[in-house]
């Protein structure tokens, strides 16, 4: 597309995962543009739509009527731009993209985005001297430095309502259930719908757990009169077992970086066990098939998926897409770029966006959910936590 430039312009596009609130934001980002007086271009299908030049004018009538709209106007992609497949190969088309920028005189893009997308942008920075500027998108919430992404407080109300939905019939039929979760790396979704739904179980990557430890309390709970439980599952979540193999074979790794100079890369099939790797039936099975096994009570599993991602956002997820839209535009009107727009208490505020490339923003030990949990009765998958 090519522009006729009368006035500033920037790019904006959407990476990574889907997500409850993008259209919130990109209205926001645009409007607040438009009112400095800045012309904004939005790129198609994230950063492999800026590499190969397709894009859109987001005037105040592409932007009008999609703030209740969940997903993406622009379509995303999970693309990199320095390892992005071209026809079958793998290239870095990092200099192509900032070509691309640089002919539609594009004075800043705006990338809204998780941790991923964090990464990329800082190096479309850091590698191609493009400037950059971000918003925090991600249901796991943890994109560092910021205390809530947004699209977290939507999968949270989704989340939620499920595990209440599951309540009835696990009473009902006196089971156990089991309900998987998003979070690869970080509890924070896990956590918080665990607590608000009132799950008996909460287990999060940060706290390996224990199957016993879960069976016994289950089995109290039982004993105690209780005859069901619900257990709400991170699905990075992790036995003691496979934290175990998990850091041998790290350590494996790094010595293989250290003698060889390079990474010794592992598939991510399975487990790994002694150096080799297992196919294992999905950690949510198993882990009900052995909650079963050592308590004997029929359990069952419920893996939400994808529809966490989906859907309207919530009122809460529309306010902060705005504010964080709105403070965006106020930091490109004075050319405050190379910094993601971070919330900090009540205020919405630029933060190095260096410090955030990388980072992931997991459930601290001692962190006040943790503490809540465990004062109204809940389980985090072992016989007690450390403070």
């Amino acid at each position: 597309m090519k522009l006729r430039q009368t006035k500033r312009c920037i790019g904006i596009l959407t990476a990574g995962g889907d997500c409850p609130g993008l259209n919130a934001a990109i209205r926001a980002v645009a409007k607040s543009a438009h009112h400095h007086g800045i012309q904004v271009l939005g790129f198609l299908d994230g950063f492999r739509g800026l590499v190969e030049n397709r894009s859109m004018l987001l005037d105040d009538r592409a932007v009008s009527g999609i703030l209740t709209q969940g997903g993406t106007l622009l379509g995303t992609s999970r693309d990199k731009p320095h390892k992005m497949n071209m026809g079958g190969t793998v290239m870095d088309m990092t200099s192509v993209a900032v070509a691309n920028a640089r002919r539609l005189q594009i004075e800043c893009l705006v990338c809204l985005g998780g941790n991923g997308t964090q990464k990329n942008a800082w190096q479309l920075h850091e590698n191609g001297g493009l400037n950059v500027l971000t918003l925090p998108k991600t249901i796991d919430n943890d994109v560092a430095m910021t205390d809530i992404s947004f699209g977290f407080d939507t999968a949270l109300t989704i989340d939620t309502e499920a595990i209440d939905r599951l309540h009835t019939t696990a009473t009902s039929h006196h089971r156990i259930i089991v309900c998987e979760l998003m979070g690869h790396s970080a509890g924070w979704l896990a956590l918080g719908a665990g607590i608000a739904g009132g799950a008996d179980v909460i287990l999060i990557p940060e706290i390996p757990y224990d199957k016993q430890a879960i069976a016994d309390f289950i089995l109290a709970r039982r004993h105690s009169g209780k005859r069901f439980s619900i257990v709400a599952m991170a699905e990075g979540a992790l036995s003691c077992e496979e934290a175990a193999a998990l850091a041998k074979a790290g350590a494996r790794v790094a010595a293989d970086k250290k003698r060889a100079g390079r990474a010794k890369k592992t598939e991510k099939a399975g487990a790994m066990d002694d150096g080799h790797l297992l196919i294992k039936e999905p950690k949510v099975n198993r882990l009900a098939r052995e909650l079963e096994e050592l308590t004997e009570i029929e359990t069952r599993t419920t893996s939400l998926g994808h529809v966490q991602r989906g859907g309207t956002p919530t009122p809460s997820d529309r306010l902060l897409c705005t504010r964080l839209g709105t403070m965006a535009g106020e930091l490109l009107a004075s050319r405050h770029y190379n910094v993601m727009v971070g919330v900090r208490g009540d205020a919405c505020v630029p933060v190095s966006l260096e410090k955030v490339a990388g980072v992931v923003r997991r459930v601290p030990a001692g962190h006040a959910w943790l503490r809540a949990a465990e004062r109204v009765g809940t389980c985090l998958g072992v016989h007690e936590l450390d403070a």
